[in-house]
This record gives structure tokens, sequence and C-alpha cells, in this order.
């Protein structure tokens, strides 16, 4: 199944690069001035929630529909690092202190204050939150398996730190194996918040293309799981979702990088 997604990004990097009035100059991966990589995110569809064919799920995680991400984009290839924030923010709310741990104990709302600086650091507005249909292509990375590596659970301890291997704690970044297109820890260390608000039933009559969520809500949407949770809540389809404002030892994200 590896194997397969290293082919499909493979040939959307083909199309990407030879389509045309596209600039060539878009790069496979970017690093920007405080050290954040970021990898190229290629344009496409794919089939987002529960199948309940082939896998057993919750009901927000359906219908299972067609969703189509319309611009590439890039996405940090790790979380948000400590090392990161305190370059942003000047100082480190996390627990479990590391300069290449992920930074955890931020809210929602406090990922807003980061990106805001951010973005006035480097002079652009291009950095955000990636909605979660857009978390959630680039977590499976051209698959349709339960985990971007198929179906077995058993295999996950190969690919993330979770309730089963973590020993009670979040890791550094980067020690685990990436999915196809070169993300790492995108399941388990912790969770991500991304853009959208929550609503249960919001797959049912969600666009195809480019979906961003309700427009209001009480909850934020997270995803990816974290070293406190169980094997499920890695799934690429798995849903949860907290107040803006919660903050919890377990609690990071991942930045999306909007292309010029």
């Amino acid at each position: 199944m590896r194997k397969v997604g290293v082919v499909f990004m493979a040939l959307c990097m083909l199309l990407f690069i030879v389509m045309p009035g596209v600039s060539w100059a878009v790069e496979n991966t970017h690093t920007n001035s405080i050290g954040m990589e970021f990898v190229f995110i290629p344009a496409g569809s794919f089939m987002m929630g529960t199948d309940p064919n082939f896998e057993e799920g919750y009901s927000h995680e359906s219908p299972l529909h067609k969703v189509t991400i319309s611009c590439s984009f890039y996405l940090g290839k790790y979380a948000v690092t400590q090392v990161q924030w305190v370059a942003v923010m000047g100082s480190n709310p996390s627990r479990f202190k590391g300069r290449n741990n992920p930074v955890e104990m931020v809210s929602w709302n406090d990922t807003q204050e980061f990106i805001k600086r951010l973005n006035a650091k480097e002079g652009h507005n291009r950095y955000r939150l990636p909605t979660e249909a857009e978390w959630e292509y680039a977590a499976r990375a051209g698959t349709s398996s339960a985990y971007f590596f198929g179906d077995d659970k058993n295999a996950l301890s190969e690919h993330a730190w979770y309730m089963g291997n973590a020993g009670d704690k979040a890791r550094p970044v980067g020690q685990k194996q990436p999915n196809a297109w070169g993300l790492y820890d995108i399941y388990g260390n912790v969770w991500e918040w991304v853009l959208d608000w929550y609503e249960k039933s919001y797959y049912a009559n969600s666009p195809e293309t480019d979906p961003k969520g309700p427009p209001s809500g009480k909850n934020r949407v997270r995803r990816g799981g974290s070293w406190s949770r169980t094997d499920d809540t890695c799934r690429s389809a798995y849903r949860s979702y907290r107040t803006p404002a919660f903050r919890y030892d377990n609690m990071g994200f991942r930045l999306a990088l909007s292309l010029e």
C-alpha cells in the first residue's frame, strides 16, 4: 500500500509540473526562516470518511464522500516543535519539554496568534491551519485503507507514538516512519488542530470541492490521535473536537502554507 502511495505522489507531481500555465518554480519541499520544513501536497480528489464495508467507524465519519482539493499546498513535515514555537512566541507552554518535541498545551486560539505572528515575521499571509479535508487528504497520501500503511493496526507502532508505545509522554518529532508524501507523526504524538468548526452531520451536506466546515459552532476539529490515545483514534478518518480555548498536554498542531 505504501508503494502505491509513492507512485500516486510521483504521478501527481508529474502532472502538476507539466500542466500548462503552472510555474516550474514550485519546490517539492520548503524551509522557512525559523527552520520549519514543509512538504508539497498536490491537488487531487479522494474519498473522505469511513468505508463501512471495510472499516468500523463512528456516525460522524459518515457518509463516505468524494472530496476534491482544487489547490496544491504545502503542509508541515512535522508538527510545530517547541523550538519553533519559542522563536515566534517567546515562551514555551509545553509539559514535555524538548527542543524537538511537538509544542503542546496550546489551544486553537493560541495557534491563531502563532500564525498571525509568523505571517507578520515573513511578510505575507500564507500560513494557516489545514482544513479538515486537507488534513485527511494529506494523511491518506493516496490510500483508502484505515491507515496510510494499510488496515493492520498492529503495524501502527512503526508509524506513530500512541498509548501502546509512547510511555505516557510526547516524543521528539520524526522518529517514526512517514507516509508516502513524507509527513511524519501525522498519526499520534499530539492531536493536531485543524481549521474547521465541528458539526456531527457535516459530511452529509459537505460541498465536494474544498470543504471548509460549517460557518460556526462551539468546537473546533482535531485530528490524528495522540500519545495518550488508542490505535483507533489514529485512523485517517477518525474525528474529534474540543472548544477553541481547550489546552492539554496532548494538543498540538501542524501548519499549512498556501502557494503564492
